[in-house]
């Protein structure tokens, strides 16, 4: 289990880092978009993200 957990995370930093590589502006670009979002959006936008994955989790398990 942790074996997976560990994979599973290194995944997510691989992934994480492939649009600041490849598209550093565009990234800088959307990250200072971000900033401008109140609290409830971002929070209303990170339940969304979880809410997805989980979904696939499940679809995929």
């Amino acid at each position: 289990m942790s074996d997976t957990l560990l994979m599973a995370f290194a995944l997510m930093l691989v992934l994480e880092g492939v649009v600041p590589f490849i598209a550093p502006t565009a990234w800088r670009d959307a990250f200072r978009r971000l900033t401008e979002f109140s609290d409830g959006q971002i929070r209303f936008f990170g339940l969304t993200v979880m809410l997805v994955g989980l979904v696939l989790l499940m679809v995929l398990n």
